[in-house]
Formats: C-alpha cells, sequence, structure tokens
C-alpha cells in the first residue's frame, strides 16, 4: 500500500462528513474509546490545549501554536478540515505529518480499523493522536471538528478549554438556539479545569457559568481581560496592527498579526488570554508571543481566512461559511472602496442558503458554482436563489471555471471574493 492508496482508502472506504454529511456522525464516543484503548491511550503521554467554536477556532488554534512554537516548544497541532492535503490536519512545529508515517499506520490497524468501522474524523484523531505521542511533543493544539461534547478529540484532559463564539451552525446536529449549541460546545469543559471564553454571548454565557459552576472550572471571559481599542490592516493586506487594552496591567499593548481578516482581533483576545491562562505550565515571554503572532501563516502553513491569492486585481479567499462568520467578511469586502467586487461563490447543501445569499452585497458580479464534493449545492439552484435576493451573475459548472471567468473579467482596480464554502477556497489556493 503506497501514500496513494492510503488515501483512497481513508476517503472512500470509511465515512467522512464532507461527502456522505449526517450518515458520518456519530452521537456517542464509542469507537473513539476503543481505538484510544486499542492504541495504549496515547493521549495521556502529552499536554493538550482544546478549542471549540463555531467560528475562529482554527485561527486561534494556529495562532497558539505559532506562539509555542517561537518559545521553544515542540508544539503539535490537530486541525480541519485540510484544503488540499490531508496532512495539514496533524503537524509538529509547523511540519506536516509524513506520509510513510500515515501509510505506516493505515497498514498496521487495518485489522481494527476493518473491525470498529471508524468514520473519517474518527481514525484521523487516532492517527494525530498516536503521532503526537511517538514524537513526544511538549504541547498539542487541539482543534474539535464539530461541537465539541461529542466530539472525537473530547476524550482529552486539557490545560484549559477554549470556546471562541457560537453561532448558527450544524444545526441539524447541535441544535437550534444559542443555549443548545453552546451547551454541545460545552462539553469539553472539563472538571476544575480553566477555561476561556472568546465572545461574551448572554445565552451562550448562561450555559457556560452553569457548566463550569458545575465542575468547578474556573472561567477567563477574553473581552473581561482585554479591550479591542483599534486595527489597521496594510495597504497590501500582509500585516494587521491590533492596540488591545489589557484591562489588568492597566496599559495600551500593539501587536502585529500576519492574519489581516478584521475578525482576527477578537481571535487575538482568546489568545492573549489562553497563553495567560497557561503560563504556569508553558510560559512565553512578551517577544516570543510578538513573534508567533506575527509569523503564525509561516510557523504553521495556516490558509484560507483572507489569503490574498494575488493582487491587481486584488483577489481574497476565505472559509467562511455560516451566518456569523460571512457578515465578517461582508463587512471587511464592504471596506474595499472604489473597486467593483467579483464574486465567486458556491456553497454545500446543508446551509440555510437564502439567509446567506442575504448577506452578499447586491452591487457585485456573480460567478455561482460548486465545490467537487457530493455535497455541493447546486450552482443552477444557488444562481436562481441568488436572483431572489437582486444578486446578479452566470453560473459555473467548476470552480475552476468560475475563478477564470472572475479574473478575466476583472479590472487591475477591482477586487474578487473566492468563498462560500471551505470547499470553494480548496480548489484555489
Amino acid at each position: 500500500m503506497n501514500y496513494q492508496d492510503t488515501l483512497d482508502f481513508l476517503f472512500s472506504q470509511l465515512p467522512m462528513y464532507q461527502r456522505d454529511g449526517k450518515a458520518a456522525y456519530k452521537a456517542n464516543l464509542d469507537t473513539t474509546i476503543a481505538l484510544d484503548e486499542h492504541f495504549r491511550f496515547p493521549h495521556k503521554m502529552f499536554r493538550t490545549i482544546h478549542v471549540a467554536g463555531t467560528n475562529g477556532k482554527g485561527s486561534v488554534s494556529h495562532m497558539l501554536a505559532s506562539v509555542f512554537e517561537e518559545a521553544g516548544y515542540k508544539t503539535g497541532l490537530y486541525t480541519s478540515p485540510h484544503l488540499t492535503d490531508y496532512r495539514e490536519r496533524i503537524r509538529i512545529n509547523g511540519k506536516k505529518i509524513s506520509e510513510t508515517f500515515v501509510t505506516r499506520f493505515v497498514e498496521h490497524n487495518r485489522a481494527i480499523i476493518t473491525e470498529l468501522k471508524p468514520s473519517f474524523f474518527e481514525i484521523t484523531v487516532a492517527l494525530a493522536f498516536d503521532y503526537f505521542a511517538r514524537e513526544q511533543v511538549d504541547i498539542a493544539i487541539i482543534e474539535t471538528g464539530m461541537g465539541g461534547r461529542l466530539d472525537s478529540t473530547n476524550i482529552i484532559a486539557p490545560l484549559v478549554s477554549v470556546i471562541t463564539n457560537i453561532g448558527f451552525d450544524h444545526t441539524r446536529f447541535l441544535g437550534n438556539t444559542i443555549a443548545e449549541i453552546a451547551a454541545e460546545k460545552a462539553g469539553i469543559i472539563k472538571e476544575e479545569t480553566p477555561v476561556v471564553i472568546g465572545e461574551k454571548q448572554p445565552e451562550a454565557m448562561d450555559v457556560y457559568m452553569q457548566k463550569s459552576q458545575q465542575l468547578a472550572a474556573p472561567v477567563n471571559v477574553a473581552p473581561d481581560r482585554f479591550e479591542i481599542q483599534g486595527a489597521t490592516i496594510s495597504d497590501d493586506f500582509k500585516l494587521q496592527v491590533v492596540d488591545v487594552y489589557d484591562r489588568f496591567l492597566d496599559e495600551v499593548q500593539h501587536w502585529e498579526l500576519d492574519l489581516v481578516g478584521a475578525y482576527q482581533s477578537k481571535n487575538l483576545l482568546t489568545v492573549l488570554t489562553t497563553l495567560d491562562v497557561v503560563r504556569g505550565s508553558f510560559p512565553t515571554t512578551p517577544d516570543q508571543v510578538r513573534r508567533g503572532l506575527k509569523h503564525v501563516r509561516c510557523n504553521t502553513g495556516f490558509a484560507g481566512r483572507w489569503q490574498v491569492l494575488q493582487h491587481n486585481p486584488l483577489a481574497v479567499a476565505d472559509t467562511a461559511h455560516n451566518k456569523e462568520g460571512l457578515t465578517m467578511v461582508m463587512e471587511q469586502l464592504s471596506n474595499i472602496t472604489n473597486s467593483h467586487l467579483h464574486m465567486v461563490v458556491g456553497m454545500v447543501d446543508d446551509k440555510n442558503i437564502p439567509e446567506l445569499l442575504s448577506l452578499f452585497p447586491g452591487n457585485a458580479t456573480y460567478y455561482f458554482t460548486k465545490p467537487s464534493i457530493p455535497r455541493a449545492f447546486d450552482e443552477k439552484e444557488l444562481h436562481r436563489l441568488a436572483a431572489d435576493c437582486n444578486l446578479k451573475g452566470e453560473a459555473y459548472a467548476t470552480v475552476a471555471e468560475a475563478w477564470q471567468a472572475a479574473r478575466n473579467a476583472a479590472k487591475f482596480s477591482d477586487v474578487i471574493f473566492v468563498g462560500g464554502s471551505t470547499f470553494v477556497v480548496a480548489e484555489v489556493v
């Protein structure tokens, strides 16, 4: 079995949410626990930080990993989904897991995989934990896949549990209210383990406080410690400077980020709070934090969030795919003045498509498309629904065709946006 054979097995034989949707979702941790026992509990061999949330959890995870790497710690990073390479999900100090390790892992454990029939996500989590244990990482940043309570990553005993925010995504699994979704995310809170809350949302805060009190888990609310006083993005979209007021120290701090989405300033507060909480176990200096925040993309391979694809015309891709995330991205697009927008947009079929389309600007040219996955929403139907929202454009059968059409039409001073789905972005980055 070579690496491509291994990928074919993982992608085609195991239930996969990106492809199969609900059929790949399991409402318990039984298989995860059985796999963990089979591999002799690798998650107990390294320290962890657990990160959940509707939006921002990937950004927070990558920023934390970059800082710890700059501080000299051997740092594991587990995230999902990947954009172009399966190995993006599992990294140590920014370096992707080797093809050889992936292949040997599947070869050597094919019997247990056949017996337990895990999902794609379950076996990938088991692979990540086994890899981090064998490589003896100092600390691993573990991002949940969906929710938290029943997520396959939720067998770890982290140093701190981080919840970035709550929004309406994956509602068929997580619930239809902020409180219901928050209860699922709050499932990562552990007994007597600190919690960091990234945003104060009243319905969610009630859930967090109740769960934390039950488990005697200290709560740290990022906006209570830090306040954003201003943010500036460079003209070339390479750097963002965020002014943050630290209430404890009574001083304004200036942080430089190479993640230039305006929404990253909120994630920064979550990162700074988390670093403070774990300082006793994993100390970092201000200089290490500064270097880590300024070199996230280089250190961790972070991609897909307000990622500049080209200049003249400016083209940007962003994986935001729910109401809260797209609202922030559309707001940032609206701040780019004197430019006509070309929007390459595709979505998947488990979203409230009309609601999401209502967030997009009317004064743009659209190139409706669909990503190359079974759950993709038909581009012609997307075009039809968009017309009801007064969004004008044409439908294209593939992302490549839509992307090329936008590039052909855009003038020097125009702006091209690519998004609506992680899987659309994956085909252009």
